[in-house]
């Protein structure tokens, strides 16, 4: 009973049903939908800014979807008491002369299920940013832009595996120019520091095994890190109470390429992070600005 309880909480698909939408914000854009390389649909938003630089923004997992977050259903602890509204950032990327791609992995928000129903923190859902990067790069109004990736939490983790997947990953594509890695996690330091006694993370960890077909605790993305050779800048806020610090500066010192280190001194909350990212959007632009193409936007 413990595991299947504790394994639901970190792995059960479609946690967070779709709550907003880019006309809320008076943005043009158009739903669409495309195909991972092993036959799972996805869904999202293609908001249109302009032609030769498009954002594509991979969100966080398991209560989280294309949107954000929102506490609504989320039951009596909640990472945030307000909706995390990610199409605020969208449209000031949009303002900005920039296209932005915003999709529901699989298992999340309006995707389909995946070919392993469950939430994989990161393994499974690389394939779908695979498949995010080669959308945009077919798209006949976009194959000419420049590709900036923008990963939050598992989105960053997914992002790392597919970097690592090298020629058959994310390897493949030239147009991607620079990404940003907001407060990349591994489920074992999250399960640390969410301070889950060691019975139910070995109770859900057998489950979430049967699941899976992996440990989720020694299942890692650090050996992927040193992949990464594009200009990236990693967000993390130094008060996170649910990640160890040192991870992230590991990941940070393993990146092989032009690199920034932004630590933030926020709430004492993962999520604050995720806020920030609404409320001072020109951090994003200001980076890909200096990365991605300048050039005349249309």
């Amino acid at each position: 009973m413990f595991g299947k309880m504790v394994s639901d909480m970190m792995v059960k698909p479609h946690q967070s049903p779709l709550f907003d939408d880019p006309a809320n914000y008076g943005m043009d854009y158009e739903n669409v939908s495309f195909q991972t390389e092993d036959g799972v649909t996805l869904r999202g938003w293609m908001i249109d800014g302009g032609s030769d630089r498009v954002v594509i923004q991979t969100h966080f997992g398991v209560q989280c979807n294309r949107a954000g977050y929102d506490p609504k259903g989320k039951g009596l602890i909640k990472m945030w008491k307000r909706p995390i509204a990610f199409l605020r950032q969208a449209r000031h990327f949009q303002q900005n002369g920039y296209s932005v791609l915003m999709y529901d992995m699989r298992n999340h928000g309006e995707s389909d299920l995946g070919t392993c129903p469950w939430i994989s923190w990161g393994p499974e859902e690389a394939k779908d940013v695979i498949a995010a990067t080669r959308f945009v790069s077919d798209h006949p109004r976009y194959q000419q832009a420049e590709i900036g990736l923008l990963g939050i939490c598992m989105g960053s983790v997914s992002t790392t595996y597919a970097f690592g997947m090298g020629k058959q990953g994310l390897g493949r594509f030239e147009n991607i120019k620079a990404t940003v890695a907001v407060q990349p996690l591994h489920y074992r330091e999250f399960v640390k520091a969410f301070g889950m006694p060691g019975f139910l993370n070995r109770a859900g960890g057998k489950t979430s095994l049967e699941r899976l077909g992996f440990d989720l605790n020694e299942r890692t993305f650090m050996s992927d890190v040193h992949h990464i050779t594009l200009p990236t800048m990693v967000i993390q806020n130094r008060n996170d109470p649910w990640t160890d610090p040192a991870l992230v500066q590991r990941y940070y010192d393993q990146l092989g390429g032009e690199k920034e280190l932004l630590w933030l001194d926020l709430a004492k909350s993962r999520a604050a992070a995720y806020d920030y990212l609404g409320t001072n959007p020109e951090v994003l632009t200001r980076f890909f600005d200096h990365h991605l193409g300048t050039g005349a936007h249309g």
